[in-house]
């Protein structure tokens, strides 16, 4: 063990690239027979745990990325202290609906019979979830698409959420901030989300709407991840997804003892992949980007 050994040098806990199997073969060489179990509690004894990998490596440093938490903090304080509303927006993982093994598992007197595959072409459709969470009120809106995650999709979904509930929750708000992840359907690139926040949500409903897009790979950081995608993953942990009723009735029923309080529904529309916003429809748009990393940070005003 002595060339095979790794250790903490501050905790002073250690581990060995050898498995159980493999140390237990050795000493049966020696003359000694013990199991591997049995080589699991010698080694623990001697200060050796099991170890997995750690994410914590970043692939290339972003030397903005701590100035951005910053702005973003400094948004969320300046909205909340004059009463307007902070919503935090992201798609959750599609999910294929059918008689699919889901991860996770339930107390049940016997396990639900599930296919022994999961071949996508055995699926009644996928689910695809996006949600608006207000921070304030502790609440979010969930729509549950069935075709793609476009930026369309994106928009027509907080439009929806500002329409029932955003404009009576804050009949006096004329400006709302929007936290989002740097890439996806909502994306700081993307031109069809921009476009669709000028015509579909700033100009018929005569707000300023700021974004705020996290600094590539910190999704973890943006609220809704933590505070209702989990939730709801641990809702519907180890029940399939037989149905799109069975999806929206997991999500719509998700709550914690913070209160939290989800409204789901069922969005059918079709939505098209490959619309390109051109450079004139860009220039038309009443848009100004923030002088701390104007490409994280704008603000669409309406016509």
């Amino acid at each position: 063990m002595a060339h095979d050994t790794a250790g903490d040098p501050v905790s002073g806990v250690k581990w060995t690239r050898r498995t159980t199997e493999k140390v237990a073969d050795e000493l049966a060489s020696g003359g000694i027979d013990v199991s591997p179990n049995t080589v699991g509690k010698l080694l623990k004894g001697l200060g050796y745990r099991l170890r997995s990998n750690a994410k914590k490596l970043n692939r290339k440093k972003d030397p903005g990325r701590d100035a951005q938490f910053a702005y973003i903090a400094s948004a969320r304080e300046t909205f909340t202290q004059a009463g307007l509303p902070v919503v935090s927006i992201d798609a959750k993982h599609r999910e294929l609906v059918g008689d699919f093994k889901h991860p996770g598992a339930t107390w049940d007197s016997e396990p639900a019979a599930v296919l022994d595959h999961d071949f996508p072409s055995d699926a009644a459709g996928v689910a695809l979830p996006y949600g608006v969470y207000d921070l304030a009120a502790n609440e979010a809106c969930v729509s549950v698409g069935t075709t793609h995650d476009t930026a369309d999709f994106a928009v027509d979904n907080l439009a929806r959420w500002w329409d029932c509930h955003g404009r009576h929750r804050y009949p006096e708000a004329t400006e709302l901030l929007v936290l989002a992840d740097c890439g996806g359907s909502n994306g700081a690139r993307s031109r069809a989300w921009k476009h669709g926040l000028q015509h579909r949500l700033a100009d018929p409903y005569g707000l300023s709407v700021t974004v705020c897009h996290y600094p590539s790979g910190a999704s973890k950081y943006n609220p809704i991840e933590h505070r209702v995608f989990s939730e709801i993953t641990k809702n519907w942990a180890g029940r399939p997804l037989r149905d799109y009723e069975t999806v929206v009735n997991y999500i719509s029923t998700t709550a914690t003892k913070a209160g939290l309080r989800v409204d789901a529904h069922l969005v059918e529309a079709d939505y098209l992949t490959g619309i390109k916003i051109s450079d004139k429809e860009m220039k038309d748009l009443s848009i100004r980007h923030h002088e701390i990393q104007p490409n994280r940070n704008y603000t669409i005003s309406p016509k």
